[in-house]
């Protein structure tokens, strides 16, 4: 069984209580004048000092917490502001590499409709509207095939100096080349298909 060392304490710091009030009535102010700065000696001051510290330990480690967990917040904003920035650039990169994939197509349709113009010219026998419809539809599908270059070089240039702060609708937005590409295929293939219907 442990000794209850504080209750016995306690217990003698209350008898010194008893006794000092006793001999206290009868003394003068002279010694009260000489108790007060013994008290800081006695039992009593020693649980002051002692609380006084207690305090200002236990004061440094809510302090010691409290800054640990202000760093702890900080790198942890810091970690989702990196996710985010990842996010984007990844959504980026995906935006930007379906644009590409789109006109790779428009490439592949160009140079399949120009290679057919350039069959159809030299097999069928043709009359000088007939010629100049698929002369004309053939130049058409080679200014998208380089139209549909010039965007492809244009994306993957954005895509190498990718920022998270731009957008990815203002990244990966077609420019003029892009937009005309399909346009030109499109105009193409018909001027081809209204010179073999017309032969």
């Amino acid at each position: 069984m442990p000794v209850p060392w504080l209750r016995l304490i306690d217990a003698a710091l209350g008898l010194s209580d008893v006794v000092r009030r006793t001999r206290g009535r009868n003394a003068n102010t002279e010694s009260r004048q000489l108790t007060a700065p013994q008290s800081a000696s006695m039992p009593g001051g020693i649980e002051a000092r002692l609380a006084g510290v207690v305090v200002s330990a236990l004061k440094e480690l809510f302090d010691r917490d409290s800054r640990r967990l202000d760093l702890e917040r900080e790198q942890i904003e810091a970690e989702r502001q990196k996710a985010e920035r990842l996010l984007r650039l990844e959504l980026l990169r995906q935006a930007g590499e379906r644009e590409i994939a789109r006109q790779r197509l428009v490439a592949i349709a160009a140079t399949a409709g120009w290679v057919a113009a350039l069959a159809l010219s030299a097999w069928l026998p043709a009359t000088g509207a007939v010629r100049f419809l698929l002369g004309f539809g053939g130049l058409l599908l080679l200014a998208a095939l380089l139209c549909s270059f010039v965007e492809q070089a244009r994306l993957s240039r954005a895509l190498a100096v990718a920022d998270e702060r731009r957008s990815v609708e203002t990244s990966t937005a077609p420019a003029a080349a892009g937009v005309a590409a399909p346009w030109l295929v499109g105009i193409g293939l018909v001027a081809v298909s209204v010179g073999v219907l017309m032969r």
